[in-house]
């Protein structure tokens, strides 16, 4: 098993390495980036985009970024930013170099690949932050979302799909299952709406908080208080993403179930006068529980990062999903690449769990013996 975790964690270095690349090609060609965000704004009506750059006095360039005669620049920096006409030469170049574009691509990927080694991922280029802090600053939210969901999905799905398979094709098998699918049908974005408006003080109750994670007053609650505050914070949002989550695995945990109860040696074991409970958690539980862990790191990973974006905008929740989304939009760079980064490593590090999870539930699993 040590060689087998060894080759998966020297394969982490070009799957990461070709993930950075592919992202970093994919920005260069991206349009609006950076530069033309900052010249659209000091050409527009919002000036406040100019205190962050350089270091200058005042950050006024809203005027002195713009030629004495009021003249078009270059054609060379009109050409290669839109908007760029009657701006400084001078100006651009200062603007290249603080977003350190003023340097070929390849010597930028190079830097970028020898700083993300030693975990430096650089710093935000408009919120005056690492990346590394902004990530850290955000995660409380998603850890918040991701965890407690997967463990909630995980706790109920699979004792309901259990039930299921034992019960199949009884009432408490079609009830249960017209339930889950209505739920399934149901965007979490749509629910999480329709749970503001009947329990936030939309409409009708006003029985749990609106927006954030904690109360305004959190830091003056006793220890009872907070954890209460806390979770009382959790209902919606948690509800809304995971009515939607406990289908699939439910139906997963049942049909899994279903297939290897049907094996021979479940008969068996029923005819050598077991009980039922040792037969289907001594027997068919570990057969069956290895399809439903293959599915844990999508599962995690989703509720973790990117499933959770619509709700944190709905919610108010300002989490990692929410901070890769805006990031994006406001070509924030070396957040979008760290954020990517940080959630690959992440999502390769849980795959080679899963993995040794594996082992654990059926310790007849080698991966000693199969290529990587």
């Amino acid at each position: 098993m040590a060689a087998y975790i060894a080759k998966r964690l020297l394969l982490m270095i070009p799957t990461l390495f070709g993930i950075l690349f592919f992202t970093f090609l994919i920005v260069q060609f991206l349009p609006g980036g950076p530069v033309e965000r900052i010249i659209a704004q000091i050409t527009g009506t919002d000036v406040s985009a100019t205190a962050r750059i350089g270091g200058t006095e005042g950050g006024d360039f809203g005027v002195s970024g713009r030629t004495q005669s009021g003249n078009a620049a270059d054609s060379s920096v009109s050409s290669k930013y839109r908007g760029a006409q009657g701006l400084d030469p001078e100006f651009i170049k200062q603007l290249e170099k603080q977003f350190g574009l003023d340097r070929p691509a390849h010597e930028r990927f190079a830097k970028l690949i020898w700083d993300y080694i030693r975990f430096d991922l650089g710093e935000s280029y408009y919120r005056n932050i690492s990346v590394i802090d902004l990530i850290i600053e955000k995660m409380p939210v998603s850890i918040s979302l991701g965890l407690w969901l997967t463990l909630l999905t995980y706790g109920i799905a699979i004792p309901l799909g259990i039930r299921k398979a034992v019960r199949d094709g009884t009432r408490f098998d079609i009830w249960t299952s017209t339930v889950l699918v209505i739920g399934y049908a149901i965007p979490s974005f749509v629910l999480g709406v329709l749970l503001i408006v009947f329990f936030a003080g939309g409409s009708f109750f006003d029985w749990f908080p609106l927006r954030g994670l904690t109360s305004d007053n959190w830091e003056q609650l006793g220890l009872i208080d907070k954890i209460v505050d806390y979770f009382w914070h959790l209902v919606l949002p948690l509800t809304a993403m995971g009515v939607g989550a406990f289908t699939t695995l439910t139906f997963l945990t049942k049909n899994s179930f279903l297939d290897e109860i049907s094996k021979q040696y479940v008969i068996t074991a029923r005819a050598k006068g077991l009980s039922e409970n040792r037969v289907l958690y001594g027997h068919v539980f570990r057969n069956a529980m290895l399809i439903i862990i293959a599915g844990f790191p999508g599962a995690f990973l989703g509720a973790f990062f990117s499933g959770s974006l619509l709700i944190e905008t709905i919610f108010s929740l300002d989490g990692l999903g929410l901070l890769s989304f805006k990031s994006l939009i406001d070509r924030d760079y070396p957040v979008v690449l760290g954020t990517l980064y940080i959630f690959s490593l992440l999502g390769l590090v849980v795959h080679l769990l899963t993995d040794l999870t594996y082992t654990l539930v059926d310790p007849r699993i080698d991966f000693e013996t199969r290529e990587v």
